[in-house]
C-alpha cells in the first residue's frame, strides 16, 4: 500500500508542479514537494539512501533540464531569475522522483538497462504531456529533435541513478520487511 501512496504521491507532485508553472504559479511545485517529501521522509516511510538520491537526482536534473534551457532545445513556463537555468519548479520534480527509486519504483530501479530504457521513453514522455497539456514547457522546432536530445539524457540520467539506488539503497529484503511491518 506505501508503494501506491508513493506513485500517487509523486504524481500528484507532478501536477502540482507542471500545473503551477503553467499558470503562474510557480511556488505551488516546490511546496507540493516539501509535503510529498514531508510524508516520504518520516521515519516510518523512509528508506536507506532516500536522501541521497534526492540530493544526487537534484544535479542532474538541473544538468538535463539547463542544457535544454541554455541549448535553446527547450523552455519552461515560470522560468527563474536566470533564463538558462532550469527553474525550481523542474528540479522538485526531480527530487520527487527520486523519492519513487526505493519505494513504487524500486523493481524498476534494480534493473539498470531497464531504467535506461524507462527514462529515455517516460522523460520525453513526461515533458510532452507536460507541454501538449499544460503549455508548462515549449519544444524548438521540430519537436523530434528536443525530444530525441531528452530521451537521451534521461537514459543517461536514470542509469546513473540506477547506479546510485544500487550503492546506497537497501538490500530488497530489507526494504520488503520494512514495509510488512
Amino acid at each position: 500500500m506505501n508503494n501506491v501512496l508513493n506513485l500517487i504521491g509523486s504524481q500528484l507532485l507532478w501536477l502540482a508542479a507542471v500545473g503551477g508553472a503553467a499558470n503562474d504559479m510557480a511556488w505551488l511545485g516546490p511546496s507540493a514537494f516539501l509535503l510529498f517529501a514531508g510524508w516520504q521522509l518520516f521515519p516510518g516511510r523512509r528508506a536507506k539512501g532516500d536522501v541521497t538520491l534526492v540530493l544526487i537526482a537534484l544535479p542532474l536534473g538541473l544538468l538535463v533540464d539547463s542544457t535544454m534551457a541554455a541549448t535553446g532545445l527547450a523552455r519552461y513556463a515560470s522560468p527563474g531569475p536566470i533564463a538558462w537555468l532550469a527553474p525550481m519548479w523542474i528540479l522538485t520534480l526531480w527530487m520527487g522522483f527520486a523519492l519513487t527509486f526505493n519505494h513504487s519504483l524500486a523493481n524498476l530501479m534494480r534493473r539498470s538497462r531497464w531504467a535506461v530504457a524507462f527514462g529515455a521513453v517516460a522523460g520525453p514522455l513526461s515533458y510532452w504531456v507536460a507541454q501538449r497539456a499544460w503549455g508548462a514547457v515549449e519544444f524548438a522546432s521540430p519537436q523530434w529533435v528536443p525530444l530525441l536530445v531528452l530521451g537521451v539524457l534521461w537514459g543517461v540520467a536514470m542509469g546513473l541513478l540506477a547506479l546510485a539506488c544500487k550503492h546506497y539503497s537497501a538490500p530488497q529484503a530489507t526494504l520488503q520487511s520494512s514495509v510488512e511491518h
